[in-house]
């Protein structure tokens, strides 16, 4: 589990295609910390398993599901990437609950820069827009924000320059892709009531 507040900016180092998955070396300080061989971390809001660690950064293999589920398959060495490790019982935990696991992928629509802050848009998949209400919580690339406007599929949000300093989403442009996992309180509430739904029609 994670809380969608980024540790650190990455890059990729290395990436080594293999059959039906790919291997993902990435660059990394703070993260490398206390990290250790098989612990999760979530890389631009994906949970992988770090399989090799060296003074430099960390190993990791990504399958088939996930290349085809998130937009990890679409970096490059060099690609900056959000780093987070699973938060642990001590842990503030100052974002939102986030699993990273991507339930989808957004399109980066437009950004119009202010003094203080950017105002940017997100296109979503559209079957995702359901589990997406104003002021409510998202994860987009592994980082908790807060939704302050919804057209269509589209959601606004407002980024500070903390945000736009210390994640991928400060050089993004329109066209790009985000990770995107919904809250998923929103996902069990509906899979109660579908159930509750399905009850009572029986009766």
């Amino acid at each position: 589990m994670f809380t969608g507040l980024i540790e650190e900016l990455g890059s990729v180092a290395a990436i080594e295609p293999q059959q039906n998955a790919m291997r993902l070396t990435i660059k990394g300080a703070v993260t490398l910390g206390d990290l250790k061989r098989g612990d999760s971390i979530a890389v631009n809001g994906a949970c992988l398993t770090a399989v090799e660690i060296d003074a430099n950064g960390f190993t990791a293999d990504v399958m088939q599901e996930t290349l085809n589920k998130t937009a990890l398959g679409s970096l490059k060495p060099g690609s900056p990437v959000n780093l987070e490790r699973a938060m642990t019982a001590a842990t503030r935990f100052g974002g939102h609950m986030v699993l990273g696991h991507v339930d989808g992928v957004g399109t980066f629509v437009s950004r119009e820069p202010s003094e203080n802050w950017h105002w940017v848009k997100i296109e979503l998949p559209e079957d995702l827009m359901r589990y997406v209400v104003s002021k409510g919580s998202i994860t987009l690339d592994g980082i908790s924000l807060t939704v302050n406007e919804i057209e269509g599929n589209v959601i606004g949000l407002s980024l500070i320059p903390e945000t736009l300093k210390l994640t991928t989403l400060g050089s993004k442009s329109a066209g790009d892709q985000v990770n995107v996992e919904v809250d998923v309180m929103a996902k069990h509430i509906e899979k109660l009531m579908d159930a509750r739904l399905t009850e009572l029609a029986k009766n």
